[in-house]
């Protein structure tokens, strides 16, 4: 049983980076802010990430459920992932995108999404009724942070503020930048953790089998425990380099990670942070290698 933490699905891409528009080409390609990028990979040729293939995806990879973040950089995909939802209730939860000085959605959700790192006022703590309603509404805060330790004094003061309500922090706390442990060190509280979505992204140069990126988890677990980290694929970006399957595979077959422990950090932790429901067995289909 596997569990993806960090996931993102768009019907049609239409976002912003730095006040500069970002939308999708074709053949997985998108301008960025005037650049163009291979934001997918190049099978996503009209530039839709549909939840379809996300599913089909995660079978052959025997991926039993995803949690579905937001990105600006993608545009706000609300309408979208309420209809992913409805077509599969039970492998997907799904967050809202909070955006700045815009009303943001509960109906219907699991969590809400902060891009707390492209916030223009980087103190959290102003943003305080984005964590008062999800802890009213029974949701979770999924929160991507500044590099280092920029954001980690007004998180943990909403923390403090609402020791109830569950956050998971991405990127594995932006693992390759000064600082990072910072981050990492705010799931000592009681209801954060940590996942690692784009740590195959940040880890890139090196590349399969991300032997770095497993020494870092090991070290995350010294500071929080191994009961407080999650697995995250960041699909659909870091598929441009990697398979789906890859995103977790260098998990499993690492020699460094305690086979009770993997499990925690693929599934367990995941299933019990999000509430999701059994999942049923996925069979394998033999390939044609």
């Amino acid at each position: 049983m596997i569990i993806d933490a960090h996931a993102h699905l768009w019907k049609k891409q239409n976002g912003r980076v730095d006040t500069k528009p970002v939308f999708a080409l074709k053949n997985g390609k998108s301008n960025f802010g005037g650049e163009i990028r291979q934001m997918m990979p190049p099978y996503m040729i009209s530039g839709e990430n549909s939840a379809d293939m996300l599913i089909s995806n995660m079978d052959y990879a025997g991926v039993n459920g995803a949690v579905i973040t937001q990105e600006e950089i993608d545009g706000n995909q609300d309408s979208y992932l309420l209809t992913a939802k409805s077509q599969y209730p039970n492998r997907l939860k799904i967050c809202s995108l909070y955006e700045e000085n815009k009303p943001f959605e509960t109906i219907g959700f699991d969590g809400i999404k902060i891009c707390a790192g492209r916030l223009p006022t980087q103190d959290l703590t102003k943003y305080y009724k984005v964590f008062e309603t999800a802890d009213r509404n029974n949701m979770f805060i999924s929160i991507d942070m500044a590099d280092g330790d920029l954001q980690t004094g007004s998180l943990h003061e909403m923390i403090q503020q609402y020791p109830d309500l569950k956050m998971a922090i991405g990127h594995f706390g932006m693992v390759t930048r000064n600082g990072w442990k910072e981050q990492i060190k705010l799931a000592q509280n009681k209801n954060v953790y940590i996942e690692s979505g784009g740590i195959t992204w940040l880890f890139n140069s090196e590349f399969y089998p991300y032997f770095s990126a497993i020494q870092a988890i090991n070290e995350a677990s010294q500071i929080c425990g191994f009961d407080k980290l999650m697995w995250g694929s960041d699909y659909p970006r870091t598929m441009v380099e990697i398979t789906y399957k890859m995103s977790f595979d260098f998990v499993l077959k690492s020699k460094e990670i305690a086979d009770s422990d993997k499990e925690k950090f693929l599934y367990k932790n995941a299933k019990a942070f999000y509430g999701l429901a059994d999942f049923e067995e996925i069979k394998p289909v033999k390939n044609m290698l």
